[in-house]
């Protein structure tokens, strides 16, 4: 958005008349933003240089990769990192669509990467994978084939790993990649497992809406109650009544905090730059208007009610974004050979990075097992 800012002033300023001669004064004036700016950048580098050094993998059996490998025809951008190559290796799909979490995790996954090897890719048309594509990517952008996507990755991790599994962790919109995944080839994995869970998209904005007013009344937000009150329950005619949803799902599980947090992050992130802020935009900007129709119809029946691995959900025990009951209704429908529902306490529908040391204890009790072997 600041880019787009930017190019809009500089074109005012091309249709502008001349502007009159500067004095002295006005040229340090105008001078005194852009030495600001570059204080500011030498202060990230020294901030970048910093974290990458304290969070390095220094084990002689650990791995810390990142490259663009030739996925679905294109290059499309991966990391892997762990302690030890032994351990299993965890796919996390990123959701959105387009909301790449490579840029800002490195602190919430470290203690991940002493039990398991943690990958994260930036699916076709996001992040450095629309970074490196650009926006021609568009037509290629279906669900389907993202799905054939992830099935490449995944098959590539068990070579490239030597690996006869992997173990899945998909958040969000990622569900909806990750669900057909695991249905598509079972063979590849040990186990699913959902976060912020799609259930029913047909279903979603009602069950969140009364749950968003259910939890209003509870804590007496009158706020909280008016706002919803006015907007009403969907469908909504405008964006009005989505974005009061938004709002209060945020608020109410104390992710409006955690959201802005992401932008600090990013910027000091090892390896990362302003560039990295503005792929992600214009990725989530291609990835929403490409694929949020595509995934609006998607009934539990669609997402797949039969799985061949054991399936779990992780949700957070108030999630408002992908409602928690809604979620916890779809697993008690599927047949698979192992499922479990397993509440995040205090978590809502950024439990997996919020609450990264309760969803981690999880998944060592019950999913690293299933990887381990006999």
């Amino acid at each position: 958005m600041r880019r787009r800012i930017l190019a809009c002033c500089l074109a005012l300023a091309t249709l502008a008349p001349p502007a009159p001669a500067q004095t002295a004064a006005d040229s340090l004036a105008a001078a005194a933003p852009d030495s600001e700016y570059r204080k500011l950048d030498a202060l990230l580098v020294r901030l970048r240089a910093r974290t990458a050094a304290q969070y390095t993998i220094n084990s002689a059996t650990g791995i810390d990769e990142e490259a663009f490998v030739q996925i679905g025809g294109i290059q499309q951008w991966m990391t892997i990192r762990g302690q030890d190559r032994a351990n299993p290796v965890l796919l996390l799909l990123h959701g959105g669509p387009g909301d790449v979490t490579n840029p800002w995790t490195f602190a919430m996954f470290a203690p991940w990467e002493e039990h398991f090897t943690v990958v994260q890719w930036d699916q076709r048309g996001a992040g450095k994978t629309f970074g490196r594509n650009g926006p021609a990517i568009g037509p290629t952008m279906t669900i389907n084939r993202m799905v054939q996507d992830g099935i490449e990755v995944a098959d590539y991790l068990r070579h490239h790993l030597n690996k006869k599994k992997i173990i899945v962790v998909a958040h969000s919109f990622g569900s909806v990649i990750g669900l057909a995944m695991v249905r598509a080839r079972p063979d590849l994995f040990y186990a699913y497992v959902g976060t912020g869970q799609v259930a029913d998209e047909t279903r979603n904005y009602y069950a969140a809406y009364d749950a968003l007013m259910q939890k209003a009344r509870a804590v007496g937000n009158q706020e909280a109650i008016a706002d919803l009150t006015r907007v009403g329950p969907p469908p909504y005619k405008s964006a009005d009544g989505y974005r009061a949803q938004w709002k209060w799902a945020n608020k109410f599980e104390g992710a409006d905090v955690f959201l802005y947090s992401r932008l600090g992050l990013t910027l000091v992130a090892p390896g990362s730059s302003v560039r990295d802020l503005n792929m992600s935009d214009d990725g989530q900007a291609l990835s929403g208007d490409r694929l949020v129709s595509q995934a609006t119809s998607q009934t539990s029946a669609g997402l797949g009610l039969d799985f061949a691995i054991p399936m779990f959900f992780f949700q957070g025990a108030e999630d408002f974004t992908t409602p928690t009951a809604l979620a916890h209704q779809y697993l008690n429908a599927l047949k698979a050979p192992q499922k479990a529902f397993v509440p995040i306490e205090g978590g809502g529908h950024f439990a997996v990075f919020m609450k990264p040391d309760l969803f981690l204890k999880e998944l060592i009790a019950r999913v690293r097992p299933l990887a381990a072997g006999p």
